[in-house]
């Protein structure tokens, strides 16, 4: 694992899923690899009254009725949607979900304007037709066709990026069960048609941001169930997110630097700060570009942890914070670069002065980062 830039979560934490393989003798549908209570404990990490020989690290943040209902979902025969905002973590449950039932995320749409039906059905290698004609050797099936090959969960990342074309092709995969190859003729059932064997389910992603882009049809949306995520806004949840992420970052680049809790406070509270104040906007001008999502926040730390790493003295200060909050989040020149150095002003400077701690250096990074880019 160690010579890939990012491994999947199968590969990632083969391990654990191997173990609880070993140990699950509860009842499983179709040709999953674990049954749905394993599942969520993979998900959700282990607790003292499980009973299990070992600790199952928690992976994902969030409400326990959110992976219930998904589990729920995928073993019947509907799709999944997880919608809501940017950086809220859907793709990564999405790929958890798939790791533990199938053991494999990887069979990913992304969809984009450009998505097309052959991205979710086949495709043909032409130097093989031209040698040999259309056959199955010669089709390229899509990650879909090949979840449904395999009885395995498919991911759409972005459907509502898709256009409409696209997303009908995907109602009748959803509803039939199979994809139809006229190309290889009708000589026999078995020839022209890739049906889909249990197990197989879809599981999509769509970002609440992007209403009007490509709406779902009412055809589309009744062969889903819907799980809305929320954002975090509970601050202990979202530092335990924070947290595991800076930690996997910590020992994925192999760097032993230390984040100090009263920084990770600075970094809560500036978002915390920067919601709210955009929640009061009375117009887009005065909010900032930013989502200031969780993951938003996780990449500022870590630009900061990274800096710190390269170029300081391999210990996180509330200066090089403040310079990677102001690089990350100004987006817009001139409108995002007022808007933080309105906060600065109205917020953080009067906080340092009551305070005190990290704010004072906090506030003076900011103020030298915004000089910088002004």
């Amino acid at each position: 694992m160690s010579d890939l830039l990012r491994a999947p979560a199968e590969i990632k934490y083969a391990e654990e899923l191997d173990w609880l393989e070993s140990v699950d003798d509860n009842p499983k549908p179709f040709s999953w690899r674990l049954s749905p209570k394993m599942v969520r404990l993979f998900i959700l990490g282990s607790e003292r009254a499980d009973g299990l020989d070992r600790e199952i690290s928690q992976k994902w943040f969030g409400d326990r009725s959110f992976v219930e209902r998904s589990v729920v979902t995928l073993a019947s025969d509907r799709g999944l949607l997880l919608i809501g905002d940017p950086g809220t973590g859907k793709s990564w449950l999405a790929e958890l979900l798939s790791a533990a039932i199938s053991r494999n995320s990887t069979l990913v749409v992304q969809g984009t304007a450009g998505t097309t039906e052959d991205h979710i059905k086949y495709s043909w290698n032409v130097s093989m037709v031209i040698a040999k004609g259309q056959s199955r050797e010669s089709m390229i099936p899509s990650p879909i066709m090949t979840a449904m090959e395999s009885g395995a969960i498919g991911r759409f990342e972005e459907l509502t990026r898709s256009t409409s074309d696209v997303q009908d092709a995907l109602i009748s995969i959803l509803s039939e069960k199979y994809i139809s190859v006229p190309e290889l003729g009708s000589d026999s059932d078995s020839d022209n048609i890739v049906f889909a064997k249990p197990g197989f389910s879809i599981i999509a992603t769509a970002n609440s941001r992007d209403r009007g882009v490509n709406d779902l049809s009412s055809a589309l949306k009744r062969r889903f169930n819907f799980v809305r995520i929320p954002v975090v806004t509970n601050k202990k949840s979202e530092a335990e997110i924070v947290r595991f992420r800076t930690e996997e970052l910590l020992r994925r680049h192999q760097i032993e630097l230390e984040v100090p809790p009263t920084l990770l406070d600075v970094l809560l509270q500036s978002f915390a700060d920067l919601r709210a104040s955009a929640a009061a906007a009375g117009s887009d001008d005065e909010k900032l570009e930013s989502a200031l999502s969780t993951a938003e926040q996780i990449g500022v730390l870590e630009d900061a942890v990274l800096h710190s790493n390269f170029f300081g003295d391999r210990a996180l200060s509330a200066h090089t914070l403040a310079s990677s909050l102001v690089g990350s989040l100004a987006r817009r020149e001139p409108e995002d670069l007022a808007i933080l150095n309105k906060y600065l002003h109205g917020v953080v400077e009067p906080r340092s002065k009551e305070q005190g701690g990290s704010w004072p250096e906090f506030l003076e990074g900011g103020r030298d980062a915004i000089a910088t880019l002004s």
